[in-house]
């Protein structure tokens, strides 16, 4: 005797070796044996033998007409005897039992199953929709392997150009026009950033870079609504002085200069001028929602998306030839020994001479000619007097700073500006602490500081920026220890050796400075009585949230940064046919090339000391991946002495990426330039990846 069973879904035929109860011990054509209880037993036969029946059943199977078996099955449940008896008019042979099981049981659509052998038409309309869903499958599949054949002879059918972005950052993975680019990849053995580069999906490698970036923070778009920009205030006072900035030749956003006036008996008046928006914007208005919701311009070589509308900016910039509304801080030195004599802050209207631009002093502007007072470039007599106050000033945070116990800042690190034009990449190498640098980084972080003071002495909240514990010492390693904190209260930033120290000079490209610049001028036009007017108030719970928003998207738009910087190496490296490059150890196996700011880490490099030069062979690179491969050549004889800032570079550094993004030198951010721009910074901020250093131009 032999047994037609159901065995774990799947139906299966053998011969009876014994029976013992309700059990049957079956050997199955394959040779194996198998235990089957008599309840799975669905037919008992003799003929033909278990293989030939599975075979000729499977057979039969295929040739029966499903429609005409739903119509002859009706709509109550049944038996597969019963209905076999009525579709083939006669009892039931072997082949044929098991045929009809197998047609209902690969009928879902059709039948559903209600017990062993057992079933239940499908109600008509429910069968009517699941045709129909069958054949609308059938045909997104036939539509689908269009889509592959397509991409797989580089051409982007036509659905798929308006949606090349979406399919490859955000993308509904149930549509045919993703399954079609998945499958794609597969057979290509490729990615789809790549697919979509060789089928026109994408233009370039630098879209493929922005867009990534852009559909994560700027899904909307980086265009600003239409906005009304406010009036200029009419009613401040005019300053009697002559302002000057000082920035990179591609800053747009002037938010910070200077004046000198000579008060005699040995008294300067030394004038730190920020662009004041904060006299424009309201807390809460269309303009405050606007900024809130970006945080911070986001800088990269050659472009920049502004933190705030053109319009604005445009009316704020503290621009060659206009006055303007600002925030002053005046401090009164006495020129025997460049102390402050007292500080007073004023919320006024600046007429502003002249907006100076490195690129044309830097090579004027030397160390030797100011001791020389040699050189001849506007504003000479200002800048001398600047430059003998910032050295001071330098001299004073350094002594701070080691109070706190930390080594002295380290000047002679270079760094570099990137310039993009027609996508052909200049990079200039560009040595911190030029004067012109220290002046802006110095002048800085003297106005945070004092603003910073004069927010906690006034008794209201800020935005403050805090380094290090007490005596440096507190769990964790050096670098955890010296990770740069955002605070609502004054606490100190052993760094930069201060105080106090609460981000105020960028209010036009960075959030926090426009808070600050509300809660100062509250400051300065209420004095102690300021807690009653600031917009924000002690313990304020939208303060905490503000510093929380901050902190991520900043963080977001340097590592962004970073990566267009990177990007732009490997560009670089191909624009000038770079193979054989030098490049210097930062720690182990992570080295940073000479000529640009290019990290690789090089697996199984031999131990080398810090600082150690040596010349690289580039064997390939990946603008998709951003990676690079090399392999070393020799060491050379030449070895660079490395700041603290470096050795964080090259603890926080990963093989595909530069980890450092400035913090401050007004700076965290760099710009189209790549360059910072105003505020001096020296150790490692966010975790470790971001430094505080001197600047460079915006």
């Amino acid at each position: 005797m032999n047994l037609f069973f159901e065995e774990s879904g799947d139906f299966k035929a053998g011969s009876v070796l014994s029976q013992a109860g309700e059990a049957y011990q079956v050997e199955l054509a394959s040779g194996k044996r198998s235990k089957v209880k008599a309840k799975d037993v669905l037919l008992q036969f003799t003929a033909p033998d278990p293989a030939t029946l599975l075979e000729q059943a499977k057979a039969a199977a295929a040739d029966i007409d499903l429609e005409f078996l739903w119509e002859v099955a009706g709509q109550e449940e049944f038996g597969f005897a019963e209905l076999g008896a009525e579709y083939f008019g006669h009892a039931l042979q072997a082949v044929e039992a098991a045929s009809l099981i197998l047609a209902l049981h690969n009928a879902p659509v059709y039948f559903y199953k209600k017990g062993r052998g057992r079933y239940k038409a499908a109600p008509e309309a429910s069968l009517k929709a699941a045709l129909a869903g069958i054949e609308k499958k059938k045909q997104q599949l036939l539509v689908q392997a269009s889509y592959v054949d397509q991409l797989k002879q580089h051409r982007l059918p036509e659905v798929m150009k308006s949606l090349a972005l979406q399919l490859l950052f955000k993308p509904d993975k149930n549509s045919i026009e993703y399954k079609a680019l998945a499958e794609a990849c597969d057979v290509l053995q490729t990615t789809a950033p790549r697919l979509m580069l060789a089928n026109g999906g994408l233009s370039s490698l630098k879209q493929l870079h922005l867009a990534k970036f852009h559909f994560e923070h700027f899904p909307k778009g980086v265009g600003f609504p239409s906005i009304t920009v406010p009036a200029l205030p009419t009613d401040l006072p005019v300053a009697d002085v002559q302002a000057f900035s000082i920035d990179d030749v591609t800053t747009t956003e002037i938010d910070d200069a200077f004046s000198v006036t000579d008060l005699g008996q040995g008294q300067l008046r030394v004038g730190i001028h920020i662009a004041a928006p904060a006299l424009g914007i309201t807390r809460g208005d269309a303009l405050d929602q606007i900024a809130r919701a970006r945080m911070s311009t986001v800088y990269m070589p050659g472009d920049k998306i502004t933190m705030l509308p053109d319009e604005l900016v445009d009316a704020y910039t503290l621009g060659a030839g206009q006055t303007r509304p600002a925030l002053s801080l005046y401090a009164t030195i006495n020129t025997e020994d460049w102390s402050v004599l007292a500080t007073e802050t004023k919320v006024e209207a600046i007429p502003m001479a002249s907006n100076l631009r490195h690129n044309d002093l830097d090579a004027l502007v030397t160390e030797e000619n100011l001791a020389n007072d040699a050189g001849d470039y506007p504003h000479k007599a200002e800048i001398a007097r600047l430059w003998q106050w910032a050295q001071v000033l330098e001299k004073g945070r350094m002594a701070k700073r080691e109070s706190f116990g930390m080594k002295p800042e380290q000047t002679n690190r270079v760094d570099f500006n990137f310039y993009v034009e027609d996508d052909v990449v200049s990079i200039v190498r560009r040595k911190r602490g030029a004067p012109l640098d220290k002046i802006v980084a110095e002048l800085m972080i003297f106005a945070n500081s004092t603003w910073g003071k004069l927010m906690n002495d006034c008794g209201i909240p800020g935005i403050y920026r805090a380094q290090g514990v007490a005596g440096g010492r507190g769990p964790g390693g050096w670098a955890a220890r010296m990770q740069v904190r955002m605070l609502t209260h004054a606490a100190p930033h052993q760094g930069l050796g201060v105080d106090q120290y609460a981000w105020s000079t960028s209010p036009l490209r960075r959030y926090t400075d426009l808070v600050n610049q509300w809660q100062i001028i509250a400051c300065a036009r209420n004095g102690v009585t300021a807690p009653l007017v600031a917009p924000f108030k002690p313990k304020d719970a939208d303060l905490f949230a503000i510093v929380s928003g901050f902190d991520a998207a900043y963080s977001a738009y340097a590592d962004f940064q970073n990566n267009m910087e990177r990007y732009w190496c490997l560009r670089w490296l191909e624009q000038e046919n770079a193979r054989q490059v030098e490049a210097v150890v930062l720690k182990d196996e992570v080295l940073r090339l000479v000529d640009i700011p290019l990290i690789i880490r090089l697996p199984g490099m031999p131990q080398t000391a810090r600082g150690a030069q040596v010349r690289l062979d580039i064997l390939r690179w990946d603008e998709v991946d951003l990676t690079v491969e090399a392999r070393l050549l020799e060491l050379l004889s030449t070895v660079t002495e490395l700041d603290e800032d470096e050795e964080l570079e090259a603890e926080a550094g990963l093989e595909e990426e530069d980890a450092v993004a400035s913090d401050a030198p007004e700076s965290g951010e760099t710009s189209e330039s790549g360059a910072n721009d105003d505020e001096a910074m020296s150790i490692a901020d966010q975790p470790v990846a971001e430094t505080e250093e001197l600047p460079q131009a915006e």
